[in-house]
């Protein structure tokens, strides 16, 4: 059991970078991971990690010892999770990251019914558009568009959302409602800027089955797609806002879509609709809870979205 805390300790040190940050993972004090780890090296008789006050690196036995043990705590935390699930309790600690306006619209509603379903799970939403730190943060699972994945990454599409160009009425019956994409050039356009990677996001259309990204003029620019949404309502020019944002607004009129048939049927374009993927960081991290939690959204997540 001590070389288990040892080998535990060890490897949360080098994932999260220090022992003070693998302790508070573990819930124990920062000298009692330090001697759980320096128990580990006096039972095999090597120094695997080089700790400064400010640094901590791995010695060449240390990285030889971590490739080969790193997945055992994984393991070990699949074997518990997978009796509990035999015994009818999916349970522990879920934390999900994804983006604020997807937590705000998408995922809030859905959680009380999760949370029903699974009350052994304790649930925590990550709601943020920067690029999530699985490991650093104790993420299990994150929800990111198809432009934020990364190589490596375990991703399975969960939903593919239509977008929609959208003003105000009072905006289009001031300046007149667009009838093509080419048009946009001469509108002002809401564009949304992609925390991560500090981009704009382009705005692009399907037509014939080719994708293609017209000329804008970005007269506003934010990192909010709620704060955009808000703007367009108020008459500040058109939004592409995914349709969980868009439907309420265009429903009650305040917002109308753009590039319909009806308003111009000899243009047969459609918006680049926006695909979602459940995310984990490796094959370790399908735990029964996060199975719970895909089949979950799967289910309840709209059926046009599938």
């Amino acid at each position: 059991m001590d070389t288990l805390r040892g080998i535990e300790s060890f490897v949360r040190a080098v994932e999260l970078g220090s022992i003070a940050a693998a302790a508070r993972r573990l819930n124990i004090s920062s000298a009692a991971a330090s001697q759980n780890i320096a128990r580990l090296e006096k039972g095999l008789g090597a120094r695997l990690l080089t700790r400064t006050t400010r640094s901590l690196a791995l010695t060449d036995s240390g990285e030889v010892y971590y490739q080969r043990v790193k997945g055992l705590i994984q393991e070990l935390e699949l074997a518990e999770q997978a009796v509990s699930a035999s015994q009818g309790e999916v349970s522990g600690k879920l934390t999900v990251a994804c983006s604020a306006a997807f937590a705000r619209h998408v995922l809030a509603p859905l959680i009380p019914g999760f949370q029903a379903a699974y009350p052994q799970i304790s649930l925590e939403v990550v709601a943020t558009d920067r690029r999530p730190d699985h490991i650093g943060e104790g993420i299990d699972v994150s929800i990111r568009i198809r432009q934020q994945l990364e190589e490596g990454i375990v991703a399975r599409k969960v939903a593919t959302v239509p977008l929609h160009f959208c003003a105000s009425p009072s905006y289009l019956k001031q300046v007149g409602c667009p009838d093509t994409p080419q048009a946009l050039l001469q509108h002002h356009c809401l564009m949304f800027r992609v925390p991560v990677e500090g981009k704009i996001f382009r705005w692009a259309f399907i037509r014939d089955g080719v994708r293609y990204e017209p000329e804008v003029k970005a007269t506003m620019i934010s990192d909010d797609i709620d704060l955009l949404a808000r703007l367009a309502i108020s008459g500040g020019g058109i939004a592409r806002l995914a349709s969980f944002v868009a439907m309420p607004f265009l429903a009650d009129g305040s917002l109308i879509q753009l590039f319909e048939k009806e308003q111009s049927p000899d243009v047969e374009v459609e918006a680049e609709p926006l695909e979602y993927y459940f995310c984990l960081l490796d094959r370790y991290a399908k735990t029964p809870k996060v199975t719970a939690f895909f089949e979950y959204l799967k289910t309840h997540l709209p059926d046009k979205w599938q």
